[in-house]
């Protein structure tokens, strides 16, 4: 529950999120979508391989020192099965390049500029998470 006068956590992050959007769009031109910014960083042929290296760095770091500051921030991973995971992680980076990008690129970015693809994307993506999430609670609890 909600206490009165508490900014809920995701309130926020969701700020955060629309803000580097808008961010990077008006200073830099480019969209952040970071499954772009990360196939960038790892061609060794890119403009703004650098930038797109630090960009991540500063993601990873940023998580490093929430999770330092304020534990309970990151809750961690909902198994602590490897191959789930890594099993999971090849399935996204699958589903990013089969839907030409990824939730942050589609559904904050590409929504916000009326994007009719990324409309279906961002719907398929929710639609996705929904299964998802019924099959690991209802179908597959207590087994991964």
């Amino acid at each position: 529950m909600i206490e009165p006068g508490s900014i809920p956590a995701a309130l926020v992050g969701g700020a955060l999120i629309g803000t580097a959007a808008v961010l990077m769009l008006g200073l830099n031109g480019r969209i952040l979508g970071v499954s772009g910014i990360a196939s960038s960083a790892i061609s060794p042929s890119s403009d703004g391989r650098l930038n797109n290296i630090l960009f991540l760095a500063g993601m990873l770091i940023g998580g490093a020192v929430l999770t330092a500051a304020l534990p309970a921030s990151m809750p961690g991973a909902i198994t602590e099965n490897y191959g789930w995971l890594a099993l999971a992680g090849l399935l996204v980076g699958f589903g990013t390049r089969l839907g030409g990008g990824c939730t942050s690129g589609h559904g904050v970015c590409g929504m916000s500029r009326l994007s009719p693809r990324s409309l279906i994307a961002t719907l398929t993506f929710m639609a996705a998470g929904i299964v998802a999430v019924f099959l690991i609670r209802h179908v597959f609890a207590g087994t991964a």
